[in-house]
Formats: C-alpha cells, sequence, structure tokens
C-alpha cells in the first residue's frame, strides 16, 4: 500500500542526489498536481515540488464549485463554455466522493442583467454546448415558482427565474485526491519544498530546480529532462529566476468569500445573482452554513496569506442585503471568510476588461514551460495540454510515452461506477465503522468524504489508542491525513484536509490544542515546533475571520 507522509517526503528529497527524471513540476495546486497525475500517468517520472501545502494557494480558496463557466456565455468564449462544461463532467464522474450536483437558482429581475427570454435561450444554449445530461437541463421558472424555491428573495421587479445544475465540491479534497492518485502511479510530490532558481545544460536550457526544504533549510538539486511552471500567482516570480516572457504579464484578481450561520441566513437553495455594478456572485447552504462570493478585484499584496478588508465584507453583506431583504446579517456576524488570488493573463494593449481566462502555456528561451490562467474546472484538460507538449519535445529525445488517461481515470478513492453505487458504498461501510467503535453518523461522514479509501480508515479505527487526547473519528481522520495525505502542519489538517476552518470555526477552536498535542507526539515535534504551530494556528483563525 502506497505512503504519502513525512518520512516518505524525506525519503523523496535525498533521492532527488542521484536521480534524473522527466518532468520537474513546481507548484502543488489544482494545476500542478494534474499535470503530476497525466505526466506519470503516460509512463513519465515525475517530481513536484511546492513551497507550501498542496491545494495552499489558489485551490484551497475558490467558490468551491465544479462549475460549467455560464458566465463566459454572456462574454461569448462560446469554445470555453463548450470545454469546460465537458471537462466538469469528467470530473464529476472521476471523483463522485468530492462532488455533489447542485441545483443553481438565476432570479430573473426586470429592468437587471438578465431577461426572461435571453436567460431562456442562454440556458439552452449552455445546455447544449456543455452537453448536460437530460436530468439536469435547465428549468424556467414563473415568479411564484421561483419564490417558493427560495422565499428570502427580493419581491420587487421579480419576473421568474431559470433553475440549473452546477458540481459542488472542496477544492482543496479535490487537489488532494488528484495528488494522491499521482503518488499511487509512482510520481513524488512534495510540499514545503522552495523553488529558488534553476540549473542549466552547456547550451542553456534548463535542466533542473534548485530548491531548499522550507522545515530544515536543506539544499537540494531536482534534476529534470523539462520544467514546469505552474505556481499560479506566483508563475511571474518565477520566470523572473530565468527568462522573462515579453508581451504578457498577469494580473492578479482577488476574490473573497464570507461564511455565516444558516439559522442567520437560511437559504434554502443556491442562488447566482447579479449585483448592480454587473458582477455575479453565489450564496450557497452548506452544512449548516450559508457562504457568499465572490468579489473580483485587482491586487497587489501578499500571495501567501491574502485577506478580505473590511471594503470586500461590507461589499458582499450589501449584496445580501440588495437580492434578500428581509436577511438582517451584519459583519459581526460573519464566523469566517477566505480570500484567494487568481493569476489572470493580460497582454500588453489591451483593456482590463479584455483579460483572459483562458489558460495559456509559454514557453522561454531556456526551454522553463510555465503555465497559467484557467480555471478550478479544467484543470484535466489543462493538464493534457501541457503534457502534450511535453512528450512531444521528449520524443525528440528519444523517448516515447502513451496517450493522455486521465479522462476515464478515477481519482483516490472514487472508483465508484455510479453515483447510486457511491450512495450504497457509503450506507454499507458506515456500518464497519460501528463494529469498530465510532457511531452510524461518524462512519457515514467519513466514508462520505474519503470514499473507497475509507478500508484505510478503518484499520486505523480499530487501532485506535485510548491514551489519545482526541476522540476516535478525530484520531482516525488526524492518523489517516499524517500517513496517507501528506500533512505536515497543522494548518493543513485544519484548512486543507478537513476545509473545518472555513466551516466550523468553533470546531477548530475546540479542538486546536488536543490535534496540536497529538500532533507533536505522532510527527516527534520539539517544544520549538509546537510553539510555531500554535502561532501560525492562532495567525490563521485570526486571518479567516
Amino acid at each position: 500500500m502506497y505512503t504519502f507522509s513525512q518520512g516518505k517526503r524525506n525519503e523523496w528529497l535525498r533521492e532527488t542526489n542521484e536521480a534524473t527524471y522527466d518532468v520537474v513540476v513546481i507548484g502543488g495546486g489544482i494545476t500542478g498536481v494534474g499535470i503530476a497525475l497525466d505526466a506519470v500517468t503516460r509512463g513519465m517520472d515525475v517530481f513536484l515540488l511546492d513551497m507550501q501545502d498542496f491545494a495552499g494557494g489558489t485551490s484551497s480558496r475558490s467558490t468551491k464549485l465544479v462549475h460549467g463557466g455560464l458566465r463566459y456565455l454572456k462574454q461569448l468564449e462560446v469554445k470555453m463554455v463548450a470545454d469546460v462544461g465537458h471537462e466538469r463532467e469528467i470530473v464529476f464522474r472521476n471523483a463522485l466522493h468530492v462532488t455533489r450536483p447542485e441545483r443553481m437558482l438565476l432570479p430573473i429581475y426586470k429592468g437587471g442583467t438578465f431577461g426572461k427570454y435571453s436567460t431562456g435561450l442562454g440556458l439552452s444554449v449552455y445546455d447544449a454546448l456543455a452537453r448536460v445530461k437530460r436530468s439536469e437541463r435547465r428549468t424556467m421558472l414563473s415568479k411564484e415558482e421561483t419564490l417558493e424555491k427560495e422565499p428570502l428573495l427580493a419581491r420587487d421587479g421579480l419576473v421568474g427565474g431559470g433553475r440549473y445544475v452546477e458540481y459542488r465540491t472542496d477544492d482543496a479534497r479535490l487537489t488532494i485526491e488528484v495528488a494522491k492518485r499521482a503518488v499511487q502511479e509512482g510520481a513524488r510530490l512534495v510540499n514545503y519544498v522552495k523553488a529558488t532558481g534553476f540549473t542549466y545544460d552547456e547550451d542553456g536550457r534548463v535542466n533542473g530546480v534548485e530548491a531548499v526544504d522550507e522545515w530544515t533549510g536543506e539544499a537540494y538539486t531536482v534534476n529534470g529532462r523539462k520544467v514546469v511552471n505552474a505556481t499560479g500567482p506566483w508563475v511571474e516570480t518565477l520566470v523572473d529566476e530565468d527568462a522573462p516572457i515579453q508581451g504578457k504579464q498577469l494580473f492578479h484578481s482577488k476574490g473573497v468569500h464570507i461564511v455565516v450561520d444558516s439559522r442567520t441566513f437560511p437559504l434554502r437553495q443556491a442562488v447566482y445573482f447579479d449585483t448592480p455594478d454587473g458582477r455575479m456572485v453565489f450564496a450557497i447552504p452548506r452544512g449548516g452554513k450559508t457562504y457568499v462570493g465572490t468579489t473580483d478585484t485587482e491586487y497587489e499584496g501578499d500571495l501567501v496569506h491574502p485577506e478580505a478588508t473590511d471594503e470586500d465584507r461590507a461589499y458582499l453583506l450589501e449584496a445580501i442585503h440588495g437580492m434578500f431583504p428581509d436577511v438582517h446579517v451584519t459583519e459581526a456576524e460573519i464566523e469566517s471568510s477566505w480570500a484567494g488570488v487568481r493569476p489572470l493573463i493580460r497582454e500588453e494593449g489591451k483593456d482590463p476588461s479584455e483579460i483572459s481566462r483562458k489558460d495559456e502555456i509559454w514557453e522561454s528561451s531556456t526551454g522553463l514551460l510555465t503555465i497559467a490562467g484557467g480555471k478550478l474546472t479544467g484543470y484535466r484538460l489543462m493538464a493534457e495540454e501541457i503534457v502534450d507538449v511535453l512528450a512531444k519535445q521528449l520524443k525528440k529525445e528519444g523517448r516515447r510515452f502513451k496517450r493522455c488517461q486521465t479522462e476515464h481515470l478515477r481519482l483516490s478513492g472514487g472508483d465508484f461506477a455510479s453515483v447510486a453505487a457511491y450512495d450504497e458504498y457509503v450506507k454499507t461501510k458506515a456500518k464497519d465503522f460501528v463494529a469498530a467503535g465510532l457511531t452510524y453518523d461518524e462512519g457515514e461522514a467519513i466514508v462520505s468524504v474519503y470514499g473507497t479509501n475509507a478500508p484505510t480508515l478503518l484499520r486505523m479505527a480499530y487501532d485506535y489508542d485510548p491514551s489519545s487526547p482526541l476522540p476516535q473519528a478525530l484520531e482516525t481522520i488526524l492518523r489517516y491525513s499524517i500517513d496517507h495525505e501528506s500533512v505536515i502542519t497543522a494548518v493543513d489538517f485544519f484548512v486543507r484536509r478537513t476545509g473545518a476552518m472555513f466551516f466550523d470555526k468553533s470546531w477548530v477552536i475546540k479542538w486546536r490544542e488536543p490535534v496540536l498535542e497529538r500532533m507533536a507526539a505522532l510527527l516527534k515535534w520539539s517544544e520549538n515546533r509546537v510553539a510555531i504551530e500554535r502561532r501560525a494556528l492562532e495567525e490563521e483563525i485570526d486571518r479567516t475571520r
């Protein structure tokens, strides 16, 4: 059985002294791990490094939707809608345990951005372009039907609505399941290792990455026949260490989301609505909470720790009050928030409104490949495009590889033939956890998240140490995260492996000290390391308020 742990990470780093990889990928967000998975399943030797945790940047701070790009139809991005709509279905099919169909309501108001006829036509075109299955195609609703679906909507000027399907996901867990599958296939992925520069051959072609372990300070050189820069908002920073790309630059757009308790904002139905300034905002119920976002503003601040400002929160509160006038949520009732930075591509001579949402591949004069732009839903297609380029280049060096294998490749934990098979598996496997000492609800929660990886967690549940400061279910999830999901820090666990920092802040506060105590024992932390972890966790709690 594979392991994806701190010990394995350190072993892989030691191996770099003697190895040369076909591909070295810099960046452990959804794009980078997608490239690693595509490349390794074609037969390439792959090494990936990231200066943070996997999904530590934009890939844990999105709207958490695998969506088909309806907004791009409005901008006449027809091919993008078709491609992304098709990819949405692939992501859903290959990862049923981390995606859920979500019926989205698009309310239509007199004098608003969307008219009833244009919305109906637009959603029909969207269904066709995105090849939406018959059971999920759009339906048009009268005013009364719209209010029946969501009574909190403003009534003045409402003329009806359109209803269509998107897919809700946990973006960070989707990223980690891609990463785990890449590791299972033989790729080496390490977090908290920062690329600091490049090495070159006698012809000036990039042939490796200089890197530093962020925890030990030890330096490494990772040799690679090809190197890919997939660092999201940091791609320009890394490119500048090599040879700058002429004629294009990144535009950093910040998106903010806020979370409130459903008792304060009792939303029944996910709603996608336009604001007075023409931006589109989602309001989505999830696990006893309602989250709302996103903003879309130019950003020039700290890329590692972007934060929601008072202005960001005020904008979203105003959007809520305008669309849901009976909801009187205040800033004091915002339980958590997150801010993500999206790297968009701007060409010289073009207006900011023309900034592309498409992904692009650049190749520098040294052979460094950089990919930027794009969106969560299209990660697999982006990976396929750049690995096609890698395969073509490596073929010239006498190396041959298989075609792309990922379209029908189930992600880690996602070995299900259908939604019905997944549902039945959850019900059946949850009972096995009862025999191990957990409640049925705890077992169901574990199986629904970890899918066909549940048997590994079940074995850990049976091995529960009663002296642990954690209850059995939490101990099981923590141990699995450390041994099989490369959790290195407490923030990794609370933010990106469980999502609790965003959607259950009180749970994080309750269990932060016992989790720190248990991680210190399992990972053999020094007292100094415990103090560092405690401080980092407190800062993250403050940052997400």
